[in-house]
């Protein structure tokens, strides 16, 4: 079989309706190689006036990929940070031992309606990364490496693929594809990394024959090669790299090997000991306090 497993999403509320399809972490699966949060966002068209801004809120243990199809936000982090993001870019933000960020409209859009569509993932940083500086890098969309492989169009967002290598640096082999394929076509898949998942974004594929449903994360059997074939126009994410090194444990937007950091993130927290984002006065509190 070339699908291990296939992953359902369920439905998550951010706030102020911002409604988000969560598949990582799950129960039969903790990540898929560093990837160990997978949220799908949109595509929703968002009323003049809505407030789907995500208030300043701390992160450690992990990097933050944020990759939109539609619409823009602005990134501001205590390091001091403004970026703002739009479709086909990558920003990745390592949390390492603490950073605080948010992400809001853009004063552009707030005001009218507009689009919005993306994915944001998370990647547990390896343990000897754990307690990194944090930092934030912006590659551009024209600096992604796009190709067409047998009529398919395809993004090397993260890694190496089809002897295309992303400028994005990470910690370890990790691989984070973005591919579009017509009614009827075909791509092959080789060399994937020891662990790997195709979540389609939208329209119709199967692998090897066998479909997944619209809402399913599939996780792959890298042992063997597979091809995909696209029964509607279809975009599919292809995400994967080495295994962890470990368990991880989280909490709330914490990530680490130990749960005594989690423990001491949060009270961090709810102390307000973590640097502040300029500009910001506002924050997301502490939901609860973590079980030890």
């Amino acid at each position: 079989m070339s699908i291990a497993h296939l992953l359902k999403g369920h439905e998550k509320d951010l706030g102020g309706g911002f409604i988000v399809r969560r598949y990582l972490p799950a129960a039969v699966k903790q990540a898929v190689g560093p990837f160990i949060f997978f949220d799908h966002f949109g595509p929703v068209d968002v009323p003049a006036g809505a407030d789907h801004d995500v208030r300043p809120h701390p992160h450690i243990g992990l990097s933050t990929v944020t990759y939109l199809f539609e619409g823009a936000m602005e990134h501001r982090d205590s390091l001091g940070t403004f970026q703002r993001i739009e479709p086909g870019a990558i920003n990745l933000m390592t949390a390492g031992r603490g950073i605080v960020h948010s992400e809001r409209t853009p004063q552009d859009l707030a005001g009218v309606q507009h689009r919005t569509h993306g994915l944001q993932l998370w990647c547990a940083l390896p343990k000897a990364h754990e307690e990194d500086e944090p930092s934030f890098s912006h590659t551009p969309a024209e600096a992604i490496p796009a190709l067409e492989v047998d009529g398919a169009l395809v993004r090397v967002l993260i890694g190496t693929a089809f002897g295309q290598q992303s400028p994005v640096r990470t910690f370890g082999h990790t691989l984070y594809l973005d591919v579009s394929l017509k009614a009827g076509q075909q791509l092959g898949l080789t060399g994937l990394p020891p662990e790997a998942a195709l979540y389609p974004v939208s329209g119709a594929v199967d692998v090897d024959g066998a479909a997944i449903p619209q809402g399913s994360m599939a996780l792959l059997d890298t042992s063997v090669s597979q091809r995909v074939t696209a029964q509607t126009d279809a975009q599919f994410v292809i995400i994967g790299g080495e295994p962890l090194d470990g368990h991880r444990y989280l909490f709330w937007n914490f990530v680490s090997s130990s749960k005594e950091r989690l423990l001491q993130a949060a009270d961090d927290w709810e102390a307000q000991r973590f640097a502040k984002v300029p500009g910001e006065t506002e924050f997301i509190p502490l939901p609860r306090k973590p079980s030890a």
